[in-house]
């Protein structure tokens, strides 16, 4: 039996589609911190670096390359969840990804040029739920694929 054959009736195995939900809320996010109210301080939003001053749902900090690489995570997960081998390599980067980003955030001063990004603790804490979360359930989907295709 192999992995494909654990689809559901869309045709795509639950790997693919988890991924590509996850590719549709990470472009969804990218798409809203360029909205002004939605992203507050949106007039002050720079394109990258600690001094831009614009906080999506007030929250968290953004600029443009930050909003740029929600939305590049959005579009490889769209294509990487054509295949379920794929889609379980973008969970599992992207969750490696996001606990790098993670630390990288913990480590650096927030007030720094090291900033780039820009990031603030509410950024941080969520990039550590991002890492768990996909490390997870690229762990889960990858011991179903193991097992299916045993």
């Amino acid at each position: 039996m192999s992995y494909s054959s654990a689809q559901t009736t869309t045709g795509r195995a639950p790997v693919q589609v988890v991924t590509l939900v996850i590719a549709a809320v990470f472009t969804l996010v990218g798409v809203l911190g360029f909205v002004p109210g939605i992203t507050t301080g949106f007039d002050a939003m720079t394109f990258a670096g600690h001094h831009s001053d614009a906080r999506l749902l007030g929250v968290f900090e953004v600029s443009v390359l930050h909003n740029a690489v929600h939305l590049l995570f959005g579009i490889v997960g769209f294509a990487m969840a054509r295949t379920a081998g794929a889609a379980v390599a973008y969970l599992l980067t992207g969750g490696a990804i996001y606990f790098v980003l993670w630390l990288y955030g913990l480590l650096i001063d927030l007030d720094s040029a090291a900033n780039f990004v820009p990031v603030n603790d509410a950024d941080n804490w969520l990039h550590l739920g991002l890492a768990i979360g996909m490390l997870a359930l690229g762990a889960i989907f990858s011991r179903q694929a193991k097992r299916v295709t045993a």
